[in-house]
């Protein structure tokens, strides 16, 4: 087997260099990483570590994402319990993007064009 720095590699060879299988659930679980840059804003996903529990998933993420810059609060969850829709479920939104909706896009409000017909109007 070829000499590796990654650390996780180096685990699966012993002392004799004979290679030691993973069995099923003999491994890092992942958790899910959020960050929160001020106290009263959202958290937001930064990325992912890999832990054997949640106190080491806080530390992993504490030393992987809030070396550099300022945060006030971290929040580690397991992949396996974040709940979300697959893609085939896309439909479900369909109704929510109806073309007699247009009010609630943003998009939808033309404000550059009003204000450049003010100032042309008003030789601004």
């Amino acid at each position: 087997m070829k000499s590796s720095l990654d650390p996780r590699v180096q685990r699966v060879v012993s002392d004799d260099q004979a290679t030691v299988a993973f069995k099923e659930h003999d491994h890092f679980t992942t958790y899910q990483v959020f960050t929160q840059k001020k106290t009263g804003s959202q958290h937001e996903h930064v990325g992912i570590v890999h832990a054997p529990n949640p106190e080491m998933a806080m530390l992993f993420a504490k030393e992987q994402y809030a070396r550099r810059g300022k945060i006030v609060g971290i929040w580690v969850v397991k992949s396996e319990d974040v709940f979300s829709t697959k893609h085939e479920d896309m439909d479900m939104f369909a109704s929510a993007n109806s073309p007699e909706k247009k009010y609630r896009d943003p998009g939808g409000f033309m404000f550059k064009n009003k204000i450049k017909a003010f100032r042309e109007k008003n030789n601004m």
